[in-house]
């Protein structure tokens, strides 16, 4: 016994340009028939919230999946799944191309060689998966843009969501993102995980994107902006701040990612930012006011 509920769409070329572009969209759940082996020509992202089944990867080994799962299914890849024929599971998908899924896939949003990735909480994807759905309302004449703009939110959603964890079960970017100050070489960061360097670069590229050296670099060249935008720390102070004993070094370094050096880009941000920098995060309902 199962329940289903899709819809299937034609965007035309003008949308396409769009990047991503929505094709399809569902919500399942109960003793599902297995899907396959087939191939397709475009993405599919399969949110298992709840259950459990199987999938069969493109080697031909069959895997357990037990939610909260995600399913990859890639263009030109056969792909083979199905729920617990007893216990059945909650699925939702959403079936979109474009020539945006070349960057996302770049950027390790999208993973063709991770077709089975477990996710930490089934809710913020489903949730999305949801929008889209109420965005394909029959009659909705923003249709295609709608559900353009929610698969992009999607696969924000989805990347957040990735069980990335150490060998203690700690997610591997929220740890990395704490101990981001402190002088650690990125062999030392795999140690105090219990990883080896090779497997922090796995973890680290599936979740963000990058290596673990831009990732760390990126944290504290955010946090040196706040503090010269928001502090009168001296530099060197600032540098000592976010892990770099030598000033010089840290300068230099800011200069090229950040495309100038620390005092002048403190001077800017000094006409930019009125009554100085804040970190807590405002009221929508009660929102700051900035006063001529």
């Amino acid at each position: 016994m199962f329940h289903t509920w899709m819809r299937y769409f034609t965007p035309d070329p003008l949308h396409h340009r769009l990047g991503l572009v929505c094709l399809g969209v569902g919500l399942q759940h109960g003793t599902l028939p297995p899907v396959g082996p087939r191939t397709l020509d475009h993405h599919v992202a399969v949110v298992i919230s709840a259950g459990q089944g199987w999938c069969t990867t493109p080697d031909g080994h069959r895997h357990p999946v037990t939610a909260p799962a995600l399913l990859w299914l890639t263009p030109g890849v056969a792909h083979h799944y199905g729920a617990d024929p007893v216990t059945g599971w909650d699925e939702s998908f959403v079936d979109f191309t474009g020539p945006a899924t070349e960057t996302y896939t770049e950027l390790g949003y999208i993973e063709p060689d991770r077709p089975l990735v477990p996710l930490t909480d089934p809710g913020p994807p489903r949730a999305a998966v949801g929008r889209i759905a109420r965005a394909a309302r029959r009659g909705n004449p923003l249709l295609e843009v709608e559900t353009s703009a929610a698969v992009h939110e999607l696969l924000v959603v989805l990347r957040r969501a990735r069980a990335d964890t150490d060998a203690r079960g700690e997610p591997v970017l929220q740890a990395l993102a704490r101990d981001a100050f402190l002088p650690l070489s990125v062999a030392e960061h795999a140690a105090r995980h219990g990883m080896t360097p090779a497997e922090l670069r796995t973890a680290v590229r599936r979740g963000a994107g990058c290596s673990p050296k831009d990732y760390l670099l990126g944290i504290r060249l955010g946090r040196a902006k706040e503090l010269l935008a928001g502090t009168e720390l001296p530099v060197a102070a600032v540098a000592r701040r976010v892990g770099y004993d030598d000033p010089a070094y840290f300068s230099r370094l800011f200069a090229r990612r950040v495309g100038t050096a620390p005092v002048r880009f403190r001077d800017r941000q000094a006409h930019s930012v009125p009554g100085g920098w804040s970190t807590r995060i405002p009221d929508p309902d009660d929102p700051p006011l900035v006063s001529g």
